[in-house]
């Protein structure tokens, strides 16, 4: 991860003889001979101190798109990079507070991971070799990052132009960012919901559009944010829109959250095999899924070898 040219904010060690030993300090530019002298030496493994790891993650952020794009960096590794980079930012978004709207620069460094990924997403070897990653445990910022995967592997096997491919991904990892505004007493509830609770957390959506109201976003994201609980057969919310009226999209998205809320557990279910969940969505959810989508939901799956 040590790209030539690139200066990194913070110091780089090696681990020899026992210890630590600094290769380069804080604000130094990497150059081909650092990258040649650690290959020579056989070292694969550098290190960074724990007080700066908030300037690494922020120069994987800045080198990602170069990162994903390395076909000499093995898939397996650049689909780590790609997880945790992205992890981190949906983390630092829905664990610090937010205020009533998402901030330019929280918005600024979604977009970049978007834009960086979805190349990388698009290739058939991808999905299985981020499969390792994807969590089972639920947490609204790791949802939100598996929905985007799933969905954008699925628009890909729509052919759907990069464009809508990027603001339609970009709808899909911030589906559930009106979950911010839901009190954690809910969100986080064991057992059974009352409808009151159950009403508060129908809001989100809604909740979503209005923190992202000021943001520079095309109505293709705003739909996706607005409408992925929507149902075909109408019983949907927030608007209650049938069939066609939900647009193609949103039906991908609103399979893929369904799909990855029934195989992560949360604290009122355990989670589902692969398996399982397809089933139940096949034969208990089939009046409101579209099912052409989700007969292409498991081809995508099964060609990653995830079932």
């Amino acid at each position: 991860m040590l790209f030539p040219e690139a200066l990194g904010d913070f110091s780089v060690y090696l681990w020899q003889g026992g210890d630590f030993v600094l290769y380069t300090v804080s604000g130094q530019k990497f150059t081909v001979r650092h990258r040649k002298t650690l290959h020579d030496n056989g070292v694969r493994e550098v290190y960074v101190q724990s007080s700066e790891k908030p300037q690494y993650e922020l120069y994987i952020e800045r080198n990602l798109g170069t990162i994903l794009l390395d076909e000499t960096l093995p898939i397996e590794v650049r689909s780590q990079v790609f997880y945790e980079a992205s992890t981190v930012v949906m983390q630092d978004i829905f664990d610090h507070k937010l205020p009533s709207a998402v901030r330019a620069r929280h918005f600024s460094r979604i977009t970049e991971i978007v834009k960086n990924s979805i190349r990388f997403l698009a290739s058939d070897k991808t999905l299985s070799a981020v499969a390792p990653f994807i969590s089972h445990d639920y947490k609204t910022y790791t949802h939100c990052m598996h929905v985007f995967i799933y969905s954008v592997a699925v628009f890909q096997a729509f052919d759907m132009s990069e464009a809508d491919t990027y603001e339609c991904g970009l709808g899909a990892l911030l589906h559930d960012i009106g979950k911010a505004r839901i009190p954690r007493r809910i969100l986080n509830k064991r057992g059974s919901l009352t409808q009151a609770e159950r009403d508060v957390i129908k809001e989100h959506p809604v909740h979503g559009v209005s923190m992202c109201a000021h943001l520079p976003m095309t109505q293709n994201t705003i739909n996706c944010i607005l409408f992925h609980h929507e149902k075909l057969d109408g019983t949907g919310y927030p608007a209650g829109l049938r069939r066609e009226s939900i647009p193609l999209p949103v039906r991908i998205i609103s399979v893929s959250d369904i799909y990855d809320a029934l195989t992560t557990a949360r604290p009122y279910a355990e989670a589902m095999p692969p398996y399982e969940a397809l089933t139940l969505i096949r034969h208990q959810m089939r009046d409101g899924v579209d099912m052409d989508i989700f007969k292409r939901f498991v081809a995508v799956l099964s060609g990653a070898d995830m079932i």
